[in-house]
């Protein structure tokens, strides 16, 4: 699907979405929880639709009703062979794979080959010391062994997703365990959204020190009303036209949230004021965006953005691709991307490259030069009503 944007002024009040990363976190809780929870708000985005297929294959029971989910749990201990989907949501393979090390039965994880060629260092070390299996086939991501209470050593410069799925695994066994992180740790505010999570659900986890996570035995995890907070990832496309000129106002936001991601308003600021260096090593999901933004503001360099390879589409090198479009050079390091300025109306169309992250931030540029997108509906993954929100702030887009 193509968008065709043309350049005009926006207008008026939008209401963040509800958070796809505590969502995430939030429905595991509740399917671990003995009883049945509700979760709300939720958006049906595809990546949390992954999730909830991923739960359901694990035995939990998942009903909708309007914005809310019902939540029966589960014991993936006691689960048998099978098959976990996770369409494209790398969030849903590592947070579920060691869920599905807890019952010694052999699990596939499928998925889209993008997300099957995915980093997962963390767990094949883990598993190839523990003596699991953990084998990359045709079908999926094949695992099996049983997790045991002990020791982990894991890096941290990875992701943090493989942490939040070793802390959801290790709390439902009876003895203690402890993670030691390998420094330097990246996605901080990510790893701290989970053990906000992990408390709120009655299993909290220690952590006596920055590199050292402790999780007590023989918890059980808590059913109950679960709130899920305002994205500030994705609200962070208004807040760029915000700053970019547009007279909006966004709703619905955490000013306390945990959320990394909450550093938009700060670097938008940055870069508007010129000359920026902004540091995404703990908000990877802004590099697009931010680069974006720059690119209307004359410029501005980008630091800690080794990892942006591994995202839905190798994240820096997609920009730099379009940015070219608009007359925009682009320099990509090894963890670190400069963007020039001297943004003009692009004479080609504009690639998605499958990447919600990329359509939306070629969406703001639009609205100041005008353009056409094609794959537009990559927004589902995360932001199925960005294009809907677009229109009801004034945004002229046709389909």
């Amino acid at each position: 699907m193509r968008a065709v944007i043309k350049p005009g002024a926006l207008r008026g009040v939008t209401a963040a979405p509800p958070s796809k990363s505590m969502a995430h976190r939030m429905l595991i809780c509740a399917a671990l929880a003995e009883g049945e929870s509700l979760v709300q708000p939720i958006e049906l985005s595809e990546d949390i639709l992954a999730t909830m297929d991923g739960l359901r294959a694990l035995g939990a029971g998942i009903v909708q009703e309007g914005d809310e989910l019902r939540v029966t749990g589960c014991r993936p201990a006691e689960a048998e062979s099978g098959v976990i989907p996770c369409r494209e949501s790398g969030s849903t393979l590592r947070f579920l794979l060691p869920l599905c090390l807890l019952s010694g039965k052999e699990m596939t994880l499928t998925g889209s080959e993008r997300l099957l060629s995915r980093p997962l260092d963390v767990y094949e070390t883990l598993c190839a010391e523990r003596g699991f299996s953990l084998e990359r086939t045709a079908e999926g991501i094949r695992v099996r062994g049983k997790l045991t209470p002990g020791e982990y050593t894991v890096r941290g410069d990875l992701s943090s997703q493989f942490l939040t799925g070793l802390l959801y695994a290790l709390s439902l066994l009876d003895g203690e365990s402890e993670i030691r992180i390998l420094p330097p740790i990246e996605s901080e505010p990510y790893l701290e959204m989970t053990l906000e999570a992990l408390a709120e659900a009655g299993v909290p986890a220690k952590r006596p020190e920055k590199e050292r996570l402790v999780i007590p035995g023989g918890q059980r995890f808590r059913a109950g009303q679960k709130t899920v907070e305002g994205d500030w990832s994705n609200a962070a496309f208004f807040e760029a036209l915000r700053q970019a000129g547009n007279d909006l106002r966004i709703t619905g936001l955490r000013e306390d949230s945990l959320q990394g991601d909450k550093v938009c308003r700060e670097y938008f600021r940055r870069i508007r004021e010129g000359g920026a260096c902004v540091d995404v090593t703990d908000c990877p999901d802004l590099a697009p965006v931010l680069m974006a933004f720059a690119a209307m503001c004359g410029g501005a360099r980008l630091e800690g953005t080794r990892r942006l390879r591994f995202k839905e589409s190798d994240r820096g090198q997609a920009m730099a691709e379009e940015l070219a479009k608009f007359g925009v050079a682009v320099t990509i390091g090894e963890n670190a991307i400069e963007v020039g300025g001297g943004l003009k109306a692009p004479m080609e169309i504009l690639q998605g490259h499958n990447d919600h992250r990329i359509v939306m931030s070629l969406a703001v540029l639009c609205t100041r030069t005008g353009g056409t997108v094609d794959g537009a509906e990559a927004v589902r993954k995360s932001f199925p009503g960005f294009w809907d929100a677009m229109r009801m702030l004034g945004a002229r887009v046709s389909f």
